[in-house]
């Protein structure tokens, strides 16, 4: 099978891997072809402008998370409908959760895809050391293969040509373009990162992209490396299966998606849907009320920090959210989920917003306290989770934390990469279950079955009671 691929990736952070990925997935869309983005690592934020750079919904990849048979068949799933696939790497290229491995780096996901790449190297304060650069991260893994260079931060022509000789004399690989450092194609960032697509500049950012890359970029010979990616040794696609419970009426999830909530991995919606849930999104920003027949509300992570004020004035969807949890309802919550459902928020400003109060704590935000790394949680008791004993990955990344906390129940235990204890996380209130980690439930898929299960008792407990009354 033929699934051409090119998996970008850089010398380091910050290189402008984010910037050349959606350089080359406006420009291929903008020539016809159908792109399908991807994205190494835990991050939910290169993916949304992906999916707007693309017009396709970009997938996570990642190599500790997930293991490489789930990663190939995510990938094979939605490759095999593009014309060829762009991968964005994390980090630099051998970057990953351990300093004397490969596990959760770019290279061992463009092992696992037997992808080439295309590195981006920051040249504008180099000459021939960039040649010295990129000889030692192809030689550095033979099992990897370096097929292209992009330069990043050139301000002219004249420099390029002066480092692509270079290159292109000291070593096996052809460099293919540069970016220029124009402000105007430069996402703003904040502490978690970049800006999301939803607060961006608008498609209109993408065009300009394109424009600015049309004559420094080498778009053909760019398609050419991926269509040069080694014949596709398909592990056999896993097909879709609904849950035995499919046949009944399926359960309505409702999903926060707006400017302060939206971090999900699609293959958790997917799987949610798989295993008998129909998904809506709704805004705790604008909506004044749930949807109605609600039976599960999704609530991810996000920005709640940044847009506090504008949910505490909003106060009969605080209500709602509040009045679902008493009548027994089903709700997961991720990160800036777990801060809405508390009882109040201090942002960095030290200015404090009420919540929706659900959760016996107050969440604080501090620049100085950021937690970041993979997690697997463990469950130490059955609930609407999966079964006691359970483990499932996921990674954490914030900079809050919990104060004043009530008599907690915690879910599980979360350990890092390494097995270091980490504590304890799941906050569980009634049908309530509000963590900082983010699961990703493919890498213990019983998890979207119990939580629809878990909704499916609910709404049967709902309706045995109104028939009796």
């Amino acid at each position: 099978m033929k699934l051409p691929r090119l998996l970008i990736a850089g010398t380091h952070s910050g290189v402008g891997k984010t910037t050349v990925t959606l350089a080359l997935l406006a420009g291929f869309r903008s020539q016809g072809r159908r792109v399908q983005p991807f994205k190494v690592g835990p991050d939910f934020i290169d993916p949304g402008h992906h999916q707007m750079a693309s017009g396709c919904e970009s997938r996570n990849l990642d190599g500790w998370m997930l293991g490489a048979f789930l990663n190939r068949d995510t990938f094979q799933a939605v490759a095999r409908e593009a014309d060829l696939s762009i991968i964005e790497g994390m980090m630099g290229l051998f970057d990953g959760s351990s300093p004397v491995n490969e596990i959760g780096s770019s290279a061992e996901m463009a092992k696992q895809l037997n992808a080439p790449v295309l590195i981006v190297v920051d040249g504008s304060a180099m000459a021939r050391s960039a040649a010295a650069m990129v000889f030692g991260y192809a030689q550095f893994d033979p099992q990897v293969k370096i097929a292209g260079v992009v330069f990043n931060r050139i301000k002219s022509e004249g420099h390029y040509q002066l480092l692509k000789e270079a290159v292109e004399k000291e070593t096996q690989v052809p460099v293919v373009g540069y970016i220029r450092p124009e402000p105007e194609l430069t996402i703003p960032d904040r502490h978690l990162g970049l800006r999301t697509a939803l607060e961006g500049q608008g498609l209109e950012f993408y065009s300009n992209l394109v424009q600015s890359t049309i004559n420094t970029i080498d778009f053909e010979r760019i398609e050419q490396l991926a269509h040069a990616s080694p014949e596709w040794d398909a592990p056999g696609f896993l097909a879709p299966q609904r849950s035995a419970e499919s046949g009944n009426k399926p359960i309505k999830i409702a999903v926060a998606h707006d400017p302060a909530f939206s971090f999900y991995y699609p293959e958790n919606i997917a799987l949610l849907e798989q295993a008998g849930g129909t998904v809506g999104r709704f805004s705790p920003m604008k909506d004044p009320i749930l949807p109605v027949d609600v039976d599960f509300l999704y609530l991810g992570g996000g920005y709640p920090e940044v847009y506090a004020s504008v949910l505490e004035q909003n106060s009969s969807m605080r209500n709602s959210i509040a009045e679902f949890v008493r009548q027994g309802g089903v709700v997961y919550a991720e990160c800036g989920g777990l801060l809405y459902l508390s009882r109040s928020l201090k942002d960095f400003d030290k200015e404090v917003f009420d919540m929706v109060g659900v959760l016996p704590c107050k969440a604080v935000m501090s620049r100085t306290q950021m937690t970041l790394g993979y997690r697997e949680m463990t469950l130490t008791q059955s609930g609407i989770l999966g079964e006691k004993g359970s483990r499932i990955r996921g990674h954490e990344f914030h900079y809050s934390h919990l104060e004043n906390l009530g008599n907690v129940d915690y879910v599980g235990k979360i350990f890092d990469a390494r097995g270091k204890d980490c504590g304890g996380d799941g906050i569980m209130v009634n049908n309530v279950v509000a963590l900082y980690t983010h699961l990703h439930f493919s890498s213990h898929p019983q998890v979207p079955v119990d939580l629809i299960q878990a909704a499916r008792d609910q709404r049967e407990k709902r309706t045995t009671n109104y028939v009796r009354h």
